[in-house]
């Protein structure tokens, strides 16, 4: 694969849990749920079905129907929104804030104008193969705005670290909460 390095191939490898069997610990998933613990790793990235709008307060930031998530072993899927749908007006980039994802490369962070230091999502310039789709979307944390699948509000992932949106159709455990890093 282009542009990876091979460290990052080395860190892959380590991974015990890849969506192929759920640990003892994983939560059944009722009817029309799905389980977090059968989602890939390396993740799948997938064409979302339903609507999906953020907002910080009252003012809507997103409203799209063109949402892709990352979903990936352990953790609530990950929305990304192509930037022609989000309201960037509102958004600056927060200047040498940047993070390395062992899967899609290196982000940036972006805040509103309101709260510029705050970081309210990220996204990627040049993600690794084969996450090039969402070269510029921007995904959202719901930790830090208002968050919509559909109708449903969804709730943050545990911690600070991560970005999933958990809905009402996941299974857990889910990673973020102190002692999942190994997961």
């Amino acid at each position: 694969m282009k542009n990876i390095p091979s460290w990052l191939f080395e860190a892959r490898n380590k991974w015990q849990f890849t969506g192929t069997k759920r640990p003892d610990f994983a939560e059944e998933p009722k009817k029309n749920q799905v389980s977090v613990w059968d989602f890939p790793r390396p993740p799948a990235l997938v064409q979302v079905q339903e609507e999906v709008r953020v907002f910080a307060g009252e003012t809507c930031i997103v409203k799209s129907k063109n949402a892709l998530a990352v979903c990936e072993t352990a953790s609530p899927p990950t929305y990304y929104i192509p930037p022609e749908e989000v309201h960037l007006e509102l958004l600056v980039p927060i200047p040498k804030k940047k993070s390395l994802c062992e899967w899609k490369g290196t982000a940036k962070y972006w805040a509103l104008k309101t709260s510029p230091n705050k970081g309210i999502g990220w996204s990627y310039k040049n993600p690794f193969s084969p996450f090039e789709a969402l070269k510029d979307y921007i995904a959202f944390y719901p930790q830090t705005l208002d968050c919509f699948i559909g109708d449903e509000k969804v709730r943050p992932q545990p911690g600070t670290f991560y970005a999933g949106w958990i809905t009402d159709h996941l299974a857990g455990p889910f990673k973020g909460d102190p002692g999942t890093g190994h997961w």
